[in-house]
């Protein structure tokens, strides 16, 4: 698979990685542990050399999933995990990004993963109450100790990025980017290019919908997150069909997918975009590293774009408790 570097950080790593949130959270029950390091194994055998989790995963149990199945080729691969929520009775229940609570989940997160450094350590959502200077301040404290490697942010707005990046270099952002959720168009993407930041969209097949494998009478499990987010609500599922059915048709005519179109779109827009996909599935695997050697022309990108404008995406992308957590 071809290499893409996250911004101007230097930091190189396959031009697809693998969300691992899924095998352990959010999606129904977990994978099975044995099959889930095959998948991640899989995945390394596939080219894919980035690799994402958090603390939160779980929590706690995808780190220990990923460091155990990477310790053959720890080396050879990134690993990105985050800090940044409050822990309390196995569940997230607001946000704690003090600096002290930062070094101990680095800490924490070193020894489940099994690993002397974190190669890419997020801020996995903005905490009101600190001051984004002194989170930067902690984990530039982190890197020069070397337990770090390089500081990422999720889910910022403009004014934390560049906020964050005047204390210690951003080398990547990772919020949701797709077909069917433009919003960083406007004013990140930009300003990630302006600062020489990398950009890791996550949810980059609409947490499924973009495969084309889920429509207005598929059933989710009763563990699925899904089950809380309006836009999958039945009636909105039915609404978006129609980005769908484009997605379908321009796959039927580049013989591939409408998820490694999806995909190929995103990596079509930046040379520093590397999307995340997730699955737990190694013929899904195999079918979205495919996307990385789909090249859509600029009259298929135009083409795309002029459909979408023509297509109005319905309904929240998260509950209103989650949309609170959002940096603006």
């Amino acid at each position: 698979m071809q290499k893409r570097k996250l911004g101007t950080s230097g930091l190189e790593v396959s031009a697809l990685g693998l969300g691992c949130m899924g095998l352990s959270f959010g999606y129904g029950p977990a994978t099975e542990k044995g099959e889930a390091i095959q998948l991640i194994r899989a995945a390394f055998d596939r080219g894919i050399t980035f690799f994402d989790t958090a603390e939160v995963y779980g929590p706690y149990t995808n780190e220990e999933l990923l460091g155990e199945a990477v310790a053959p080729f720890r080396e050879q691969v990134v690993l990105a995990t985050k800090f940044g929520f409050k822990l309390e009775d196995g569940k997230a229940n607001g946000v704690d990004s003090r600096p002290s609570t930062i070094r101990a989940v680095a800490e924490a997160s070193l020894l489940r993963m099994k690993t002397d450094v974190i190669d890419l350590f997020y801020q996995h959502r903005v905490d009101p109450n600190v001051p984004i200077e002194e989170v930067a301040g902690a984990v530039k404290d982190l890197i020069q100790a070397g337990k770090v490697k390089y500081f990422g942010l999720s889910e910022a707005g403009v004014d934390t990025i560049r906020r964050a990046h005047a204390v210690q270099p951003v080398t990547a952002l990772q919020s949701e980017y797709s077909l069917w959720w433009r919003e960083p168009e406007e004013a990140i993407l930009p300003t990630l290019e302006e600062l020489g930041i990398g950009f890791v969209p996550f949810s980059p097949l609409g947490k499924g919908f973009l495969t084309g494998k889920i429509d207005a009478n598929t059933s989710f499990d009763k563990t699925d997150f899904r089950n809380t987010v309006p836009r999958f609500s039945e009636e909105n599922r039915k609404a978006n069909q129609a980005l769908v059915d484009l997605l379908s048709e321009i796959a039927n005519e580049k013989e591939a997918t409408t998820a490694q179109i999806a995909l190929a779109w995103l990596l079509a827009q930046k040379p520093w975009i590397v999307p995340i996909p997730g699955t737990t599935k190694v013929h899904r695997l195999e079918e979205n590293s495919g996307s990385a050697a789909i090249t859509l022309r600029a009259d298929d990108l135009k083409k795309i774009n002029e459909a979408l404008s023509r297509i109005d995406v319905q309904g929240e992308r998260y509950p209103e408790q989650a949309q609170k957590l959002i940096d603006r």
